[in-house]
């Protein structure tokens, strides 16, 4: 049964016991209550059901290995909140951020999703430097064809009607499975965007985010899929196409950094030079932002 005004945060967990327990106390530390907090332990072999157990608070419940979208889905199932937030096992909400969210409903009530801004930490849970992120205050399907504003999943709240409406995540999709649920909700519903911090989103070496290729893959086929929806509709059809170049664009930056920072961190100059050199001449601004650092590290490492 849904309660009026519980907000049900969902953490879904596999392979990341280490982190849930920042997790799970930062959904305990809101200044907003009444909170439900349930953590979906998807097959996890590691002691993520343990950690959960040491919060009388928090409801586990456990599931053979599915995905996270399958992950996400039983936390809808399972839980009884009119608003859901879902908060990866790595990441962590701050203190007023359900607080944050609900007010912007309240302020607009017609909205079945909003979304904030969030703070990139490193592994240890230190400050690391965030990309920009934009205020969007319309057109937020547009937007959202163009690129995901909406950085990672902790940043976002949804009435339950959302999903009453347009169904669960989708278990065919290995990544980028909120940017899908995202296009969803706008094609049919008001969206609301404010630039308050409520998360801080942790990178770290395994992060799904950070595979790239497969990144590459599935956000472009979700895109792609968006097709059938904006045909016709020229604006639309601008976003839609300046999406593609983008995500393209983008991803073949990325990789290539990457590229570049495995190879210096392997001290492979020889191969190092040629990426430091495409990266320059293809992508200038990445090549001020990244290659000095990649380099200086790399020294530091082999003294």
């Amino acid at each position: 049964m849904t309660t009026p005004d519980l907000v049900s945060v969902i953490i879904p967990c596999y392979k990341q016991a280490h982190f849930l327990g920042a997790a799970i106390e930062s959904a305990l530390a809101q200044s907003y209550a009444p909170v439900e907090i349930v953590v979906v332990d998807d097959g996890s072999p590691d002691n993520t059901s343990e950690v959960a157990a040491r919060y009388p608070q928090v409801r586990c419940i456990r599931q053979e290995n599915q995905g996270s979208s399958a992950a996400r889905n039983t936390g809808i199932r399972e839980s009884n909140g009119s608003f859901l937030v879902f908060l990866d096992a790595d990441d962590k909400l701050l203190p007023h951020a359900l607080e944050t969210h609900l007010k912007c409903f309240q302020a607009h009530a017609d909205c079945v999703l909003v979304s904030g801004h969030y703070q990139m930490i490193a592994g240890d849970g230190s400050p690391l430097q965030t990309p920009a992120q934009p205020h969007v205050t319309g057109e937020h399907y547009a937007r959202l064809l163009h690129s995901n504003y909406i950085g990672c999943p902790a940043i976002a709240m949804y009435r339950r009607a959302a999903f009453n409406a347009v169904g669960d995540f989708n278990t065919s999709l290995r990544a980028a499975e909120d940017y899908e649920m995202y296009l969803r909700v706008a094609r049919k519903f008001p969206l609301y965007s404010h630039t308050e911090i409520v998360a801080e989103h942790r990178r770290h070496e395994s992060n799904t985010s950070d595979n790239l290729a497969l990144m590459e893959e599935y956000s472009v086929g979700v895109l792609r899929a968006e097709w059938e929806y904006v045909r016709g509709d020229k604006r639309l059809e601008r976003a839609y196409r300046s999406g593609l170049r983008f995500k393209t664009r983008m991803y073949r930056r990325e990789m290539l950094v990457e590229k570049l920072r495995q190879q210096a961190r392997a001290g492979h100059w020889t191969q190092a030079l040629p990426s430091m050199f495409k990266l320059l001449g293809n992508y200038p601004l990445a090549f001020a932002a990244h290659a000095g650092k990649i380099l200086r590290n790399s020294v530091l490492r082999n003294q």
